[in-house]
């Protein structure tokens, strides 16, 4: 017998979500994470508040600052705004409080944590996955589930995801600050070659970051920094920079496995789900931990379609409006100044993005009309 029914490496936002949502389901389950608890990470922390309906408890203890409008700007002027809809559409969070927040939900439904494990292999013997650890030991469980980040190498090694994942490069700041504005946030699109800004208002102070999006040459963040920090009151060399990479979306990929991979699924970041015009990676996590939670609890069931049901509702529900961004990305940021006077300028686009960052739209309600209009500018 196993000594648990799932092992999750990773205890970010997906790998608590399913722990959690595993355990309430009664069944055993260790998460296993590689960093010390409460470790800074490079992110945003922007998520839809839409993502509450998958959870039966209250998040809004894990919320830093709830978002009611975007400020969109070209090269720090031609600003346009937007109203976001909804009673509260949009927060923004501290990722190291989120992912303790979810892990102790976990822990309250019966999960168990370890922290400072390596997981270094993934074997399937006799029916069985057998996970084996940096110190050399070796765990034992039912099914596994991937959801150990963006710089993963576990799901690519076993056919899961893109097999050649494709990256956004990133810089992160976060600073202390009063702020003017904190229910704003604010997109840059001027000042980064294929790419973008973005400051987040949080409690007492800003999320900032800068990501290039095609490619994966960094941009000149700190000629970037430079001009955005000042623009917002901030001395230019104020904030610890650190730097990171997005894992994108590119393409609809298997999300489990088959075969002698029978038992595994992937999520979150490691499973390249990141959105690649806007850069939302929380709501994606969160949706496939949860998705996944709910495949391993009907697979140990007896379900035996309930693990590829797993890849294709991902795909319908979130991979079918990425295939859209992605088309939008590559030609907007090809195509910077263009996109913004055709894209964000028009009456209508800034609002339709707010509906997309709260989670009321996809990118395919509107790309079609969006690239053909950048498409004919750039002919």
């Amino acid at each position: 017998m196993p000594e648990h029914d799932v092992i999750v490496v990773g205890a970010g936002a997906a790998g608590s979500s399913a722990a959690f949502h595993l355990a309430q389901r009664g069944r055993r389950v260790l998460l296993l994470e590689r960093q010390p608890p409460g470790r800074s990470k490079p992110c945003g922390g922007g998520m839809a508040a839409s993502v509450q309906r998958w959870f039966p408890f209250d998040l809004s203890p894990a919320v830093d600052q709830v978002i009611r409008r975007v400020c969109f700007t070209w090269c720090l002027e031609d600003p346009v705004v937007a109203e976001l809809p909804g009673d509260a559409p949009f927060w923004i969070v501290r990722r190291a409080v989120l992912d303790q927040f979810l892990a102790d939900r976990a822990l309250e439904a019966g999960a168990e944590l370890r922290h400072g494990v390596d997981v270094v292999g993934l074997e399937r013997r006799q029916g069985l996955w057998r996970v084996g650890l940096r110190d050399g030991q070796e765990l034992s469980a039912t099914a596994v589930l991937i959801a150990d980040g963006s710089g993963s190498t576990l799901a690519t090694s076993h056919g899961l995801g893109s097999p050649r994942p494709r990256y956004a490069a990133t810089v992160s700041v976060e600073v202390e600050a009063s702020l003017a504005q904190p229910d704003t946030a604010r997109f840059e699109f001027g000042l980064v070659h294929h790419g973008f800004c973005w400051a987040f208002p949080r409690q007492g102070g800003w999320s900032i970051g800068v990501g290039t999006f095609i490619g994966q040459q960094e941009a000149d963040s700190e000629a970037v920094l430079a001009a955005l920090l000042p623009s917002l009151g901030l001395p230019a060399d104020a904030g610890r920079r650190q730097h990171g990479r997005l894992r994108i979306w590119d393409g609809h990929h298997p999300l489990h496995g088959r075969g002698p991979a029978e038992g595994l699924l992937v999520a979150g970041d490691a499973a390249s789900l990141c959105d690649p015009f806007l850069a939302e990676g929380l709501r994606p996590a969160l949706m496939s931990g949860c998705r996944a939670a709910e495949a391993f609890d009907r697979w140990l069931d007896g379900e035996q379609e309930a693990l590829p049901l797993y890849s294709r509702r991902l795909r319908a529900d979130w991979g079918e409006s990425m295939a859209w961004g992605k088309r939008i990305a590559q030609v907007f940021y090809r195509l910077p100044r263009v996109g913004y006077q055709l894209g964000i300028k028009r009456p209508t686009a800034p609002q339709r993005i707010a509906q997309i960052l709260s989670g009321d739209m996809g990118y395919g309600d509107i790309a079609q009309r969006v690239i053909r209009r950048l498409m004919f500018q750039r002919g």
